[in-house]
């Protein structure tokens, strides 16, 4: 006989997922800030002139993009035992998505016209002057609902940081499913709290998207 939906674990788990939820927007907020870094990075370091860079540049992204998430947070966690679960997740996540948001920064620089280059040295602009005045400004700006879907991924996979003992919100919502025996009830709120936070963002990043094309 199938067991009725119990309201009242409903409402007993919400505060313990809203706690989840906080490290889970945490997790979300700081990875996505060091793949937009990290992706930028990467994307200028691929455009040197020597291959003493760009080959070692290319050979990490391949791998870490040829190897699942999860392969990755384990492990980190193996490996760096002595740091916080919460810190390696964080930056495995950075780095897994800076793999991604880098090809999104190349996109835009290559999508700056060549005319403003030739400005640039026509004006004997340094490189450093000519990146920071007049190509990011434009490239990023170009690239922003990209990141912004990037970040939106990163949310929706924030969930496997459950298995190196995050406190992220699944992995508050397993605990009280095991506990209470309402898995059902926890995990559908989980996935309504995932559903409100990141549905109105998607909106947004499309409207984004529909104004910077214009």
């Amino acid at each position: 006989m199938n067991q009725s939906f119990n309201w009242d674990a409903v409402g007993d788990s919400f505060p313990l997922l809203l706690e989840g939820f906080r490290v889970t927007l945490l997790a979300t907020v700081l990875g996505t800030l060091v793949a937009a870094v990290l992706g930028l990075a990467i994307a200028v370091a691929g455009r040197a002139p020597s291959r003493l860079v760009t080959v070692p540049v290319k050979a990490v992204m391949e791998f870490v993009r040829a190897t699942p998430l999860l392969v990755q947070l384990v492990g980190a966690a193996a490996v760096f035992t002595s740091v916080e679960p919460l810190t390696i997740g964080i930056v495995v996540l950075g780095v897994h998505y800076a793999t991604y948001t880098s090809e999104v920064y190349r996109a835009g620089i290559d999508g700056v016209p060549k005319g403003q280059w030739e400005a640039c040295r026509a004006l004997s602009l340094s490189p450093r002057r000519t990146w920071q005045a007049v190509i990011l400004p434009q490239a990023v700006r170009n690239v922003l609902p990209a990141l912004g879907n990037y970040a939106i991924s990163m949310f929706k996979e924030t969930p496997f940081l459950a298995v190196i003992t995050v406190q992220e919100m699944v992995f508050e919502a397993r605990k009280y499913g095991t506990d209470h025996f309402a898995y059902t009830e926890v995990f559908t709120l989980a996935g309504l709290i995932f559903l409100v936070a990141s549905y109105p963002t998607s909106l947004l990043m499309r409207k984004l998207e529909k104004r910077l094309g214009h």
